[in-house]
């Protein structure tokens, strides 16, 4: 008995030691990088985070067998722990049981039930990993540590294997605390295979496989901390620090700029963006620790999906190899220079491969923000290096001397209500006060000729709905979306700033818009630089039309539409029903759903700038979901953002197809009756 305790204790020591090492050293690797503010803001959502996503296993469960697998292992061991506590005990005494419930049947079935549970999930990872090889770029564990996969799946089994012998040795000896019942049916049918060995042979095996069972955990614990399973620690933390549980919305970070005239702006020798491990904040070094490696963001990736070089899941990896390599001079024991993020961890292709979609971030099952991070690279290299893919130039420079990215200028601002026959109000010095909305046309509603298409039919149902709106006209400018989102942070807050005070400057109170990344812009964006508007995308105000009847489609359109979910509205702003209810409210209009839909939507491959930057390598992305789209045989492809409908349109002329791209509000008007009717 002393022997065992000594040697009990001593295993734990080490262990113990040798895991809190490990995770001091982490915490501080963190801790290095930059500030995070905000991320305590909303306890309450961040609580629902926590249920959702770790508790409820949420984002797990959307593959069910896996799902499912990993929800039986993250139950078991918490259902578990009571057998750590009786492993212990029995270090002490060779018939422990957990005072007050340490005899009871429920808990010995509750243990055993879970023991098996988990050696069946580990059999469905076993299978699952063995049906989808890393070496297969197509599989979701590609470039995944597989070697450290399999050493805890072997784990794992071990401890389990130790616990159901060493409760089977008890049983034969008369020292288990649940007796000798089917109730712990595993226990009993190890202990039924043991019992001919005899009492003193199972005393020996039971102390045996106690002690193996405590080395085992020890063993389980430092391997978790320096392998990639190390989200098993760090995943419920970093869930429950997450930034937008419901969705995406806002990038993190508004650098200070000083261009809002709210705060002194940077200082002289300061870093904008990330180029360096370091300059990362200590909430995305959290994100790299917390990777599991699964590659759900990857099976999600448009760009991995089209043979772009980029898989969120891959870059996640380098920079986390990085940064424990970089541990050294982070915690101030080297003084070698950092090593560049680009090109020397994240090759410029990869950098630029990223349309921004959220695929990655609504997929992670422990709400990693890769988007946040691939934008504050990008900062870096565009505002201080001044490294972008060339073609984007005459985009960004069109948005700065011209205020649009097409560089047609702001006197063709009003060409969209040619053929209108009603006058569009554009506002004077204020908004009048009987003006519901301001309508936000956007550069593509108003410059793009297919977009304005879909603008004129907006405006027509909101003046036959009677909804009285007006326009900025040649003084609406670009919100600065595509500069942000290449990374050009000073051209986004300067654009931002104009249109904030051109905003306030006429008193607007509510906005409706009908580009995802314009509403999303206005609406999340702007409030960190001063602009605090009522915000609504034009979908969403032609369900509540319709709601309120004054809007009533008797018009039969006998077509098949499938809709595409934009990825700045359904993904990033959790907005997927209205524009549902806007085609469902339509007579003889039949709906298919593509295969990706809702918040899972592929992208249009628009997003990110992507719209100015030429796609040399793989497929198209516009063209893969057009060719999903077409797959529903639909004769229509339902859309609810000018990017998406461009997009589509040129992946239409690239299939040769036949089919059409027609807004929500085109295909809304076309089944309104006439006014006199």
């Amino acid at each position: 008995m002393i022997l065992r305790l000594a040697v009990g204790i001593a295993v734990t020591g080490l262990g113990a030691v040798l895991v809190a090492w490990r995770a001091i050293w982490l915490a501080r690797l963190v801790a290095s990088g930059r500030p995070s503010p905000g991320r305590l803001a909303n306890l309450p959502r961040h609580a629902r985070a926590e249920l959702l996503d770790v508790f409820a296993q949420r984002k797990l469960l959307r593959r069910p067998l896996p799902g499912a697998a990993h929800a039986v292992t993250f139950w078991g061991f918490i259902a578990l722990a009571f057998t750590i506590v009786e492993v212990y005990g029995d270090l002490f005494q060779a018939n422990f049981a957990i005072p007050g419930i340490g005899t009871a049947k429920a808990l010995g079935f509750t243990e055993d039930l879970f023991a098996t549970a988990i050696l069946g999930a580990i059999v469905v990872f076993a299978v699952i990993r063995l049906r989808h090889p890393p070496s297969n770029r197509q599989s979701r564990f590609y470039g995944s540590h597989n070697a450290a996969a399999w050493a805890v799946l072997g784990l794992i089994a071990a401890v389990i294997a130790t616990l159901l012998v060493y409760r089977g040795a008890q049983i034969d000896t008369g020292n288990f605390p649940y007796g000798d019942t089917w109730w712990t049916f595993a226990s009993r049918l190890v202990g039924d295979a043991l019992s001919p060995l005899g009492r003193p042979a199972n005393a020996d095996i039971a102390t045996a496989f106690v002690l193996a069972q405590i080395g085992l955990l020890w063993g389980f614990f430092v391997v978790v901390v320096r392998s990639k399973h190390l989200h098993i620690f760090v995943a419920e933390a970093n869930v429950a620090l997450s930034r937008q549980p419901r969705a995406l919305g806002a990038l993190a970070t508004t650098p200070d700029l000083g261009l809002s005239g709210d705060g002194p702006g940077p200082a002289e020798d300061a870093v904008l963006g990330a180029g360096r491990i370091g300059q990362l904040s200590w909430k995305q070094l959290l994100d790299l620790c917390s990777c599991t490696e699964c590659g759900r963001c990857q099976d999600a990736c448009p760009a991995w999906a089209t043979d772009k070089p980029l898989s969120p899941k891959l870059l996640i990896m380098d920079l986390r190899d990085h940064l424990l390599a970089s541990a050294p001079a982070l915690l101030g024991k080297d003084c070698a220079t950092a090593t560049d993020l680009v090109p020397s961890v994240v090759a410029p292709d990869v950098l630029w491969s990223c349309t921004t979609c959220g695929a990655c971030v609504e997929e992670c099952p422990v709400d990693i923000e890769h988007v946040d991070t691939i934008v504050d690279i990008r900062r870096y290299e565009v505002m201080m290096e001044s490294r972008f893919p060339a073609e984007a130039t005459s985009m960004l420079r069109n948005m700065e001397n011209r205020g649009d990215p097409w560089g047609l200028g702001k006197a063709h601002r009003l060409d969209w209500t040619a053929g209108l026959d009603f006058e569009v109000p554009v506002v004077g010095d204020t908004l009048d006060d009987d003006t519901e909305y301001l309508l936000w046309v956007g550069c593509a509603g108003a410059l793009d000729q297919r977009a304005r298409a879909a603008t004129r039919a907006l405006a027509r149902v909101l003046h036959y709905a009677g909804v009285s709106f007006a326009v900025l006209g040649p003084r609406e400018s670009c919100t600065g979306d595509p500069a942000r989102r290449m990374g050009n942070e000073y051209l986004f807050q300067t654009q931002a700033t104009e249109n904030i005070a051109a905003l306030n400057g006429i008193g607007a109170r509510k906005v409706v818009a009908s580009c995802p990344h314009c509403f999303n812009t206005i609406a999340n964006e702007y409030p960190a630089l001063g602009g605090r508007f009522e915000v609504v995308h034009h979908t969403t105000l032609l369900a509540s039309l319709l709601a309120g009847g004054r809007l009533t489609p008797t018009v039969a359109l006998d077509q098949t539409v499938t809709y595409h979910d934009p990825c700045y509205l359904a993904r990033h702003n959790d907005i997927v029903a209205a524009p549902r209810s806007v085609l469902d409210s339509i007579p003889a209009l039949t709906s298919v759903e593509m295969h990706r839909h809702a918040k899972r939507t592929f992208c249009c491959g628009a997003g990110g700038s992507r719209m100015w930057m030429e796609e040399r390598t793989g497929t198209r992305i516009n063209v893969r979901r057009t060719d999903e789209a077409l797959a529903t045989g639909a004769s229509a492809i339902a859309v609810a953002c000018p990017y998406c409908m461009i997009m589509l349109d040129d992946g239409l002329k690239d299939r040769q197809s036949q089919a059409k791209v027609m807004d929500v509000s085109q295909l809304l008007e076309a089944s309104l009756p006439p006014k006199d009717s």
